[in-house]
């Protein structure tokens, strides 16, 4: 009797290890869902928003400007935040300061990018931290699951007219 109990035990416990080792696959190199807090992404993506990040993107250093990432906060590790990929490494970026009305241009290093908010007013981003560490990204948002109403690939930066080309 105790060897069957002992024997049930043993391979509850290794199922629970080979599922958790499998989510944590599935969720570390394909993706999960999210939900988004904050006001820094308004109007595209609201507080409480939930949306799909795919993590594939950022392994085969496919992020490209424009796209929407979830990333470790440079200021706070255990939190992440939610921007638009404004710069990749070797850009000029046009920027505006936080603190000041005056445009100043930017450059993005090799192996950073240049992160901002959609809501340019109430977003805490790389025009105050700087450009952020590739590595820092966890993975790239590109469909809004709830609300309902919004149900659906996301859409361009409103912001995208502050490329700088030279």
């Amino acid at each position: 009797m105790l060897r069957g109990v002992l024997g049930k035990a043993f391979r509850l416990a290794g199922y629970t290890i080979q599922y958790g080792c499998i989510a944590h696959c599935a969720f570390e190199y394909v993706g999960g869902v999210v939900m988004c807090s904050g006001p820094s992404m308004e109007p595209t993506i609201q507080n409480s928003d939930i949306v799909f990040a795919e993590s594939l993107s950022r392994h085969f250093h496919a992020i490209q400007r424009g796209d929407i990432v979830i990333a470790k906060s440079p200021s706070d590790p255990k939190s992440n935040i939610c921007k638009r990929v404004i710069g990749l490494e070797g850009d000029k970026i046009l920027t505006t300061s936080p603190k000041d009305m005056f445009q100043s241009r930017s450059y993005v290093p090799t192996g950073h990018v240049w992160l901002e908010g959609d809501n340019l007013e109430n977003s805490t981003d790389s025009r105050y931290y700087g450009p952020i560490p590739y590595g820092l990204i966890r993975g790239r948002i590109f469909f809004k699951i709830w609300p309902f109403s919004d149900f659906g690939f996301l859409r361009d930066s409103p912001n995208g007219h502050r490329f700088s080309d030279d």
